[in-house]
């Protein structure tokens, strides 16, 4: 166990795939935030998300890692918060998330191997199992038990409250050969 969270994988193939991860995609609903969306009579009030991992989207743009987002809702908190983010890669709105990877691959010109991504509940095994054959694959601590046991990693942090950072730590880390 490292200071972040648990990884699945040997500690020479966990560093082997972090170095050749250049896309961190993760889901938002239950990574990004804790899965709470607050409604008026107007729709969507507020979402929830965490300043810590904002910071891990800027400490993998400073590693020259891109960043996204795969959400299943089509969320105007979530676009904006992509925008203050400065993400160029965000897919709303997507129902089969593993049915997207040929037009993420096709856009970023990269292999399956150099991505990365984060879910935590069953409209993410999808893409979890497409990336973690080759890639790397995360989970919030309370990430759904079969996401669980299908990710290279489960954060200590839940959904919302850091899951995401301890993702970028655990990755960076690996990357400049530190602890896992």
């Amino acid at each position: 166990m490292s200071a972040y969270g648990t990884s699945s994988l040997e500690a020479g193939e966990a560093r082997r795939r972090a170095g050749r991860v250049a896309l961190v995609l993760s889901d938002v609903d239950g990574v990004l935030t804790d899965g709470t969306v607050y409604y008026s009579e107007q729709g969507e009030a507020l979402k929830r998300f965490s300043m810590r991992d904002g910071m891990g989207v800027e400490r993998l743009r400073q590693a020259r890692i891109l960043t996204g987002l795969v959400s299943g809702e089509r969320s105007p908190s979530v676009a904006r918060r992509a925008e203050k983010l400065g993400l160029e890669l965000v897919y709303l709105g997507v129902k089969d998330k593993r049915a997207l990877l040929p037009a993420i691959l096709a856009r970023t010109a990269l292999d399956v191997s150099a991505l990365a991504y984060l879910g935590d509940d069953h409209n993410d095994l999808g893409l979890l199992d497409a990336v973690g054959g080759p890639g790397l694959t995360g989970a919030p601590a309370d990430a759904l038990p079969a996401v669980a046991s299908a990710v290279h990693f489960r954060a200590l942090r839940p959904g919302g409250s850091g899951a995401f950072r301890d993702f970028v730590e655990w990755l960076l880390s690996l990357r400049v050969g530190g602890a896992t």
